[in-house]
Formats: structure tokens, C-alpha cells, sequence
């Protein structure tokens, strides 16, 4: 797949086939538009192009920072595993978003690409103020002489599938229906550094992780079931966000995991935290003891849910 990030180094190739979107997430509903678009291109014997943006225009459009389900190396990776050629990100800037919808598909699109087909989602907007809708679309089809395919929703348990929704479930801690709307467990990737050795001492040594993108959507505060990929090898793991209360009263957000089969050096190496369910809010306990005890309840729910686990799913490809 060919990454580029100025319009000057997007050859003109006529018979290409195009989707315009922010893509956060590359969820089902975004796999399925993706997966159309490059059997589309090897249908016509042309290219496939995703082309993007960065940083979110929300961001730029509300001036207020946006906690994002993917890292664009995330979207460059999974675009990547769809089958896309060309995977073109450019800069989302205040003067960028005043363009009219006519003059960002003249000069990215139709000048930029030479685009035979163009497949966008059920409501894609674009343009100064999302003036330009499927609508308009069809018009500028028409003109310059390209077809546009518009997808119908994605549902999955009469749920549409939307990055929006995605972030409301992580918001309150339902990650399991997060895992279902992206077609994957969602990820949070790290590296493990040396915290205060507290979890050690309680008889529950953690991997301490430090975000690799301050970007990154966080679930709610709270004690999960996850997995993590060590070396090839799968292992379960509870993992805790938050401020430890019991032991800080203002303490700082971090990020835990303590894994249940693992015995070794971790310090420095970069993982990835798959969040599965849900196992409880964060609480304040009386002291050490109770929430020791408490933790061993949760490593018993935790080796419950990983036995269900091993019983009733494969294990999960990264993109289904």
C-alpha cells in the first residue's frame, strides 16, 4: 500500500476507484465500504484510494481536542489488511475546511486522482459546512463523468454501526459492544514502565503502560477482563484504570494490567490491550486487605470469562 500525505504525490490514474472519510475506528461498517471499494478497483483493473485526514476535523471545526478510536498508523494498518492501494492523508485546516464541496472534489478527487467511481457511505457530507451530500455527489458524477455508489447502514443488533456510538459505549465501560460494532476487541497500545511496585506488594505484580498516543480514547475508569499479545502468545489479563483511590486521594489516571499466566520481564516492551468486559467500577476500599480481596474475586471472574472464552470463540483475527 502507498502512503501519501501531499496531493502532488498522488499520481493521475484514470481508473481508480475512491472513498472520502475520516474513517476513526475502521469499523464494520467502515470495513465493508473499504472491502467494496478495492473489489470494485480489481473488478475495473484499477486502484483502490481511502483518502483522509488529520487531524480529525472536529477537532479543528469545535477547537476542542477529540479522543480518537484509532492512531492514524492504526488506520494506515488496517486499510492495509483490507487489500487498499493507495492510502492518501492530508491536512485538515480551518482554510481546508472552507472549500466549497465542488472545489474539494475538483481538486482532491476528480483532478487529483482520476477517478472512474466514487463509494461513500449513507450520509456522507463534505465540504464547507457538509454542504456537499450524496446528492450533489451524483450531480458532480454526472458532470465529470464518474459513478457513485452509496452503502446502506450497517447494523448490528438493530444498532447502526457509527464511530460515534462506538465512543459513547466506551464511555460507560461497554466495551464488550464496542468489540462488537468494530469487528474486533478494541485496542489500547503501550509501553510498560516502572510504576511504585504497590501492585507487588499486594500480591498482584502489574505491566504499567504508558500511552504511545496521548490521542487515544481511554475507556471509563473501571477493572476489565482483557487479552495481550506477548511474543506470539495470547494471555488474559485484568486490567485497571484509574486513580487508585484507596490508597490516593488525588491520584493520578493510570493504566494496569496484571497478567494471569505470565512470568517474565516486560519493562520496555510495546503492547497491546485487547478489552473484553467489563468486570466493575473503581472503588475506594477500607484498606490493602479488602482490596485484595475484592482482586481475587475478579481474577476469579476473570479465569471464568477466559475459560468461556477458549470454549466458545477462535481466536479473533484482527480484521474479520
Amino acid at each position: 500500500m502507498d502512503i501519501h500525505y501531499l496531493l502532488n504525490d498522488v499520481s493521475y490514474v484514470k481508473n481508480s476507484v475512491v472513498t472520502v472519510g475520516t474513517f476513526d475506528g475502521v469499523h464494520l461498517a467502515h470495513q465493508e465500504l473499504i472491502r467494496d471499494v478495492v473489489q470494485r478497483a480489481r473488478g475495473r483493473k484499477g486502484r483502490s484510494i481511502v483518502i483522509t485526514f488529520d487531524p480529525h476535523p472536529k477537532e479543528v471545526l469545535t477547537g476542542k481536542p477529540l479522543h480518537l478510536l484509532t492512531t492514524m498508523e492504526e488506520r494506515q494498518q488496517m486499510c492495509e489488511q483490507l487489500g487498499v492501494d493507495v492510502f492518501f492523508c492530508t491536512e485538515f485546516t480551518y482554510d481546508f475546511s472552507r472549500q466549497s464541496s465542488r472545489d474539494f472534489y475538483l481538486r482532491y478527487v476528480i483532478q487529483g486522482t482520476g477517478v472512474s467511481e466514487v463509494v461513500e457511505g449513507y450520509d456522507h457530507h463534505f465540504g464547507r459546512d457538509r454542504e456537499g451530500s450524496i446528492e450533489e455527489l451524483l450531480k458532480l458524477g454526472r458532470e465529470f463523468e464518474f459513478s457513485v455508489d452509496a452503502l446502506k447502514p450497517v447494523y448490528v443488533d438493530e444498532e447502526i454501526v457509527s464511530s460515534s456510538q462506538i465512543r459513547q459505549h466506551l464511555l460507560q465501560a461497554r466495551v464488550d459492544r464496542a468489540h462488537r460494532l468494530l469487528g474486533r476487541p478494541y485496542p489500547v497500545v503501550g509501553t510498560v514502565v516502572r510504576g511504585d511496585g504497590r501492585g507487588r506488594q499486594l500480591g498482584y505484580p502489574t505491566a504499567n503502560l504508558q500511552l504511545s498516543s496521548n490521542r487515544k480514547m481511554i475507556p471509563q475508569d473501571g477493572i476489565y477482563f482483557a487479552q495481550v499479545e506477548i511474543d506470539g502468545s495470547m494471555y488474559s489479563c485484568m486490567v485497571s484504570i484509574g486513580v487508585r483511590p484507596t490508597f490516593f486521594t488525588h491520584g493520578q489516571r493510570t493504566i494496569e494490567a496484571h497478567l494471569l499466566d505470565f512470568d517474565g520481564d516486560l519493562y520496555g516492551k510495546a503492547i497491546s490491550l485487547q478489552f473484553l468486559k467489563h468486570l466493575r467500577e473503581e472503588r475506594k476500599f477500607e484498606n490493602a486487605a479488602q482490596l485484595i480481596e475484592q482482586m481475587n474475586k475478579d481474577k476469579e471472574e476473570s479465569r471464568r470469562l477466559e475459560q468461556e472464552l477458549q470454549t466458545r470463540l477462535p481466536r479473533s483475527n484482527f480484521l474479520h
